[in-house]
């Protein structure tokens, strides 16, 4: 199997502000309409709603770590792969860089990203928050005005689902049921908004980030039934 051309993806998100009272008026005026919709179990205000789910939305969220890995045949022809992270705090400066990396490393139309949940969250994602930085879309993320069918990047969610849409299921429960190791950092994605704004610990999360991109290939590997990459043929960059 050809992964030459195929790079796998995981973003962290944050709401662009450490709370509500710091965005602006007209923005918090359409916050509040957004989250009289959202689901509220824990029936939070929907100010404190903000801090706890705006990083759900590009409109209101912001990307703060892209991490990426491939995978390749090392020199004694044993499956590999290189990961890594771009992590910044200016998100603007984030996406060039990762769109230069994605442009410069393959510029061939036919990257293929990999994703858990990609399709519907990272890939938009990114697509909406280079739009509001007035960044133009790499080419292989330009999927507007494309087939479904015409589109080659894949899911790791939506390979699981085989065609159910009825619910959500985790990278961590089924890289645990399918005994592939999980991330072994102590931070979960409800925690990566405390961690960046009252820690101020970019660096635990882009190690978050980087467990995440590794479990994503690994899982993708099992889904085409192939080994997996064994520990010390994983190198981060």
């Amino acid at each position: 199997m050809n992964f030459k051309n195929t790079l796998f993806l995981d973003i962290e998100t944050v709401s662009g502000e450490s709370d509500f009272s710091r965005i602006s008026e007209r923005m918090q005026e359409f916050w509040l309409k957004k989250a009289k919709n959202l689901y509220n179990v824990d029936a939070l205000s929907l100010e404190d709603l903000y801090a706890d789910r705006a990083a759900l939305f590009a409109e209101f969220g912001r990307v703060i770590v892209i991490g990426m890995g491939f995978l390749y045949v090392n020199k004694d022809q044993q499956l590999s792969l290189k990961v890594k992270t771009i992590a910044h705090h200016d998100e603007k400066e984030l996406l060039k860089e990762f769109s230069a990396f994605i442009n410069k490393t393959y510029k061939s139309k036919e990257l293929t990203l990999v994703a858990h949940n990609g399709k519907e969250f990272d890939f938009p994602y990114l697509c909406r928050r280079m739009l509001a930085n007035n960044l133009e879309i790499p080419k292989a993320l330009q999927v507007q005005g494309k087939k479904p069918w015409e589109i080659i990047h894949q899911d790791t969610m939506e390979m699981w689902r085989f065609g159910d849409r009825k619910n959500y299921t985790s990278l961590e429960l089924l890289a645990e049921m399918m005994g592939i190791d999980g991330a072994k950092s102590d931070l979960s994605g409800d925690q990566v908004h405390d961690v960046y704004y009252k820690e101020g610990n970019l660096g635990r999360i882009e190690a978050y980030c980087m467990e995440d991109v590794i479990v994503v290939a690994q899982l993708y590997l099992r889904f085409h039934f192939m080994n997996l990459v064994e520990p010390h043929n994983i190198q981060k960059l």
